[in-house]
């Protein structure tokens, strides 16, 4: 036992979500994490504890924040479909209606400006099948900071399959290629919109690229604590496998998420700080039709557009089944703890996951340092979300 506390509040009727997170903290299951349940505007479960830092043992407190890894994307898709409540994006149109040079290598609309099978469109970013699903070239993932020269990269190469057929699943450059889109429209980054327009209306501790109110305080920021090794060497793979382009090109550890520089960088796809209270206060977004604390962020029927189904198979580089909507997942059993119904939701690499249950009103969100080996489907998110929904 590791004699780590857990504070925070919860109703009786979580009591159950409670018990469990405790026993994980107090066992050392978890170093430290925090786990937020809404119901409508309404705040259930509010819990947080254990060890934000190993080496110092320095405490999870109330503020504490962490890398979210892919849940990122999460937010990301939330800046697209405000853009899109605004009609100022389509995810009908083609990439290159936006953004001129992406149609090179024929990505673009053909004669007559019709759609063609190699058009790219909006959705087919949204849904992951773009065939964008990382660079072509070597990349290391402080190029990747360089968001405008990244883009242009992408925007230069060859889909890997032809456009809208299957997913593969575009773990970094889904923040580049929205955020693109989104300095298009807006003229802003996609980490200042997403400030400007979603995080601080709602006074919400969550930021692509962080401030420097955040940098100043990195008591403030866990260190995240690697998985166990599968001992499985990507590498191995054969060089034109979906799995190993995406995930080894850029590749980069645990340890550099608490860096400067990696910390202020804009990657929509990997580099959220937050906690599970902003998670779900965020993501209640989309379990409130669209209005939180007053403030009307997109219309219901926006929100409809999530579930619009844009894939739904073995995804070609995760390996395991998954069914993609506009931005965010929806139920499948790659993720056993999602409920099916009029759900969205989508995970972190090590276990953050956030789910917004639209037809039960209810968000939950889970964020935490030790991390788990799965990309997607690790037992202590999917175990927390079972806890929840025997509740409900």
């Amino acid at each position: 036992m590791t004699g780590a506390t857990v504070d925070g509040t919860c109703t009786p009727q979580f009591r159950a979500v409670r018990e469990l997170f405790s026993r994980n903290i107090e066992s050392g299951e978890e170093l430290g994490a925090s786990l937020c349940v809404m119901q409508g505007e309404e705040v259930v479960v509010d819990l947080w504890g254990g060890t934000a830092d190993a080496a110092s043992s320095r405490s999870w407190d109330r503020d504490t924040v962490a890398n979210t890894y892919s849940l990122t994307k999460t937010m990301t898709s939330l800046a697209a479909l405000v853009l899109i409540d605004r009609e100022l994006l389509d995810p009908d149109a083609a990439v290159a209606d936006y953004w001129p040079e992406f149609a090179a290598a024929g990505k673009g609309r053909g004669d007559n400006g019709r759609v063609t099978a190699g058009t790219v469109l909006v959705r087919h970013v949204l849904g992951h099948t773009s065939g964008l699903a990382g660079w072509s070239q070597p990349v290391r993932i402080e190029d990747v900071y360089d968001t405008s020269s990244a883009a242009a990269l992408l925007a230069a190469q060859e889909p890997w399959w032809p456009p809208g057929d299957g997913s593969g699943y575009h773990a970094i450059s889904f923040g580049t290629l929205v955020g693109e889109l989104v300095q298009r429209i807006t003229g802003k980054t996609l980490g200042s919109f997403f400030a400007t327009e979603i995080a601080e209306p709602l006074g919400a501790d969550y930021w692509i690229g962080a401030p420097s109110e955040l940098l100043d305080a990195p008591k403030r920021i866990a260190t995240m604590v690697a998985p166990p090794s599968s001992g499985f060497d990507l590498t191995s793979l054969p060089v034109d496998n979906f799995t190993r382009r995406t995930l080894t090109n850029p590749a980069f550890s645990p340890e550099l998420t608490t860096s400067p520089d990696f910390l202020a960088a804009e990657l929509g796809g990997v580099n959220g700080q937050g906690h599970a209270r902003s998670v779900a206060r965020i993501q209640s977004i989309l379990t409130n039709s669209g209005t939180m604390d007053g403030h009307r962020f997109v219309k219901s029927t926006t929100i409809d557009r999530i579930f619009e189904r844009q894939s739904d198979g073995i995804d070609r580089v995760l390996g395991v089944p998954v069914r993609f909507g506009l931005g965010w997942a929806l139920p499948s059993e790659s993720m056993p703890g999602v409920p099916l119904g009029k759900v969205c939701w989508w995970t972190g690499f090590g276990g953050s996951v956030v789910s917004a249950d639209l037809h039960r009103g209810i968000t939950v969100a889970y964020v935490m340092n030790r991390m788990a080996p799965e990309l997607v489907g690790a037992a202590r998110p999917n175990a927390y979300l079972d806890a929840v929904y025997s509740a409900v």
